[in-house]
């Protein structure tokens, strides 16, 4: 069928051009590759390729290079993704278990989905308004100060110091014993009426203490200022710098804004619940036209508390790089759980 003979030729524009950074030529898919029909054929197929604009010829008399387009068909159409090898697999899991808090395991993915694809690495901490709570710890610190230690179940930690206007009683270890037993396993969205609950099991003199607590775990909680992230890899533009037209100023600056990256990867979320990719274009910024980003989620229990994915050059082995961010993203989200 001409069609799927017309997607074939695709593919190998898409995998030489990834591999040779040149313009593809009728003559070398014809050497290269087992396509099964003759080099005019060949080169009318490139032609309808071009006319529909899925190639496009850089300048007169050179080969063909894939357009945005020719990459998204090309993504749609990716029916196997390279798995990762044994020893790959083994060096990921060997590498992320030996971290000792979220802090070290964010740091540690991001390194490490940079190596493996020799790209931009992005890790989006885990969001606190998708955590859930594991543990609330509540501590003294002299008459008038109380450590409130929130603990979610993705082993992220904050902490907020209280100061109270009366000494602390010996109602704290209650407090903290039916807080735990309210709050355990639950989101910010099931915490409201529980917590509004306790509030009236406790004597009239303790609730002052129990509004502040409360009030503080809510707050913590409901903070947008926690949205961050974390990149690595970021040198490894300048091995692709001949892949952006002038410069990769563009991109950089586009990196330096975390309100940008945050809200691709919130956009991508939405785009599908498993491996989402941006190609050019596709990704609406300036400073990204000429850059793909391949995205997934990780962490939590049927849904994800944040995303990893990884920036590089459109012209990118997609195959390959959505198998290490998918791979990372699953000894990520195994490590959280444990």
């Amino acid at each position: 069928m001409s069609d799927e003979r017309r997607l074939e030729v695709l593919r190998a524009i898409v995998e030489d051009y990834v591999q040779t950074r040149e313009p593809v030529g009728s003559r070398t898919l014809v050497e290269r590759h087992q396509l099964g029909v003759s080099p005019a054929t060949v080169r009318n197929d490139m032609a309808y390729l071009e006319d529909a604009g899925f190639i496009a010829q850089p300048h007169t008399s050179a080969g063909r290079v894939p357009t945005d387009k020719g990459y998204r068909l090309f993504v749609d159409r990716l029916s196997t993704v390279k798995p990762l090898s044994s020893p790959e697999r083994r060096a990921i899991e060997a590498f992320l278990q030996d971290a000792v808090d979220l802090d070290d395991v964010v740091d540690r993915s991001v390194r490490l989905l940079a190596q493996l694809t020799q790209q931009v690495a992005v890790v989006q901490y885990p969001s606190l308004r998708r955590s859930a709570l594991r543990h609330l710890e509540l501590v003294p610190l002299g008459d008038t100060r109380l450590l409130v230690v929130i603990i979610t179940d993705t082993g992220r930690v904050e902490q907020r110091m209280l100061e109270l206007e009366a000494p602390v009683t010996d109602v704290v270890p209650e407090l903290r014993a039916r807080l735990n037993a309210a709050v355990a396993g639950r989101r910010l969205a099931e915490l409201t009426e529980p917590l509004d609950r306790m509030v009236a099991a406790f004597p009239e003199a303790d609730r002052p203490l129990v509004h502040r607590v409360i009030r503080v775990v809510e707050d913590t909680l409901a903070e947008a200022t926690e949205e961050r992230i974390v990149m690595a890899g970021t040198a490894n533009l300048a091995r692709s710098g001949t892949d952006f037209t002038g410069t990769i100023r563009p991109v950089l600056e586009a990196l330096e804004e975390q309100v940008v990256l945050l809200r691709l990867l919130t956009e991508m979320a939405e785009d599908s619940a498993g491996v989402a990719v941006r190609i050019g274009s596709e990704n609406h910024h300036a400073g990204l036209v000429e850059a793909s980003i391949v995205a997934t989620g990780y962490g939590g229990d049927g849904e994800a508390v944040a995303r990893i994915g990884s920036l590089g050059p459109t012209r990118m082995d997609y195959a390959a790089t959505i198998a290490s961010v998918r791979a990372v993203a699953r000894y990520l989200t195994r490590i959280l759980a444990g």
